[in-house]
């Protein structure tokens, strides 16, 4: 877990990780108000995370997700189940459940906390990224430290995902930092001037021809969760939901 708060100290600020899928989560809330958010929460680290909230004070409003995961199960539904009063949100995906269905130029606010909404479709045809203050962007699988999330899957596409970045997120100012949805090689944070620069994919005046034949080459076996990963996490990770799935899955797996 980092622990760090942003330099105006306008904002409380943690990151976590979850060792099984390389997952970060983030925790953003207002000194004010105590009100904060969290952004990509993993099932199975949903007490973790509760416990924090309460361990600062803090008064959870929302969950929000960057994509419907592949990977791992969102802690989304259960903290709604907890917590009746939090509000879930993720990207205009037309068969998801969740309270907020968010799109480009909306805003997600907690006390001074105000992020805004940029879409970033390409690893999916949905995922959307939150910016703080252009000071601070969570990209979700959109753009990694030195890297990026595949696009072979759930309408996905190399050449949106190339657009979406140069335009949306190495467009922010060069200060502004970039915290990813995951890291497999124990990085944590980046800034856009260093991705501009050092980013093998994306980065170093890549041409978006040169972004998709490295994207067509990769050659990735499917995430091992994601026969249920992703239909649980259009459900907002539901228990009631997610136990239907697992069932259903037991199910196939038997025959």
């Amino acid at each position: 877990m980092a622990d760090q708060k942003d330099q105006s100290e306008s904002v409380i600020f943690r990151q976590y990780f979850d060792r099984s899928s390389c997952t970060y989560t983030y925790l953003l809330g207002c000194p004010k108000t105590k009100e904060c958010l969290l952004i990509d929460p993993v099932l199975e680290l949903v007490d973790r995370d509760l416990k924090c909230v309460q361990e600062l004070g803090l008064t959870l409003k929302y969950v929000l997700n960057t994509h419907c995961h592949a990977d791992h199960i969102t802690g989304s539904g259960t903290i709604k189940t907890k917590l009746n009063e939090v509000k879930s949100g993720i990207g205009a995906y037309d068969d998801v459940k969740a309270d907020l269905k968010l799109k480009q130029g909306d805003k997600v606010e907690c006390g001074s906390v105000s992020l805004n909404v940029l879409e970033t479709p390409g690893h999916t045809a949905y995922c959307i990224s939150y910016v703080y203050d252009n000071k601070m962007v969570f990209t979700g699988d959109a753009l990694f430290v030195r890297g990026c999330g595949r696009t072979d899957f759930q309408g996905g596409s190399a050449e949106t995902l190339y657009d979406s970045v140069q335009k949306q997120i190495l467009s922010l100012p060069d200060s502004c930092r970039i915290y990813p949805g995951h890291d497999y090689k124990g990085k944590m944070v980046s800034t856009v001037a260093e991705e501009k620069k050092f980013n093998p994919r994306l980065g170093g005046g890549k041409t978006k021809e040169q972004f998709v034949e490295i994207m067509n080459n990769l050659n990735l076996s499917n995430p091992g969760k994601m026969h249920f990963a992703v239909p649980a996490n259009r459900m907002c990770g539901y228990p009631d939901d997610v136990a239907k799935i697992m069932a259903e899955v037991e199910k196939n797996e038997k025959k």
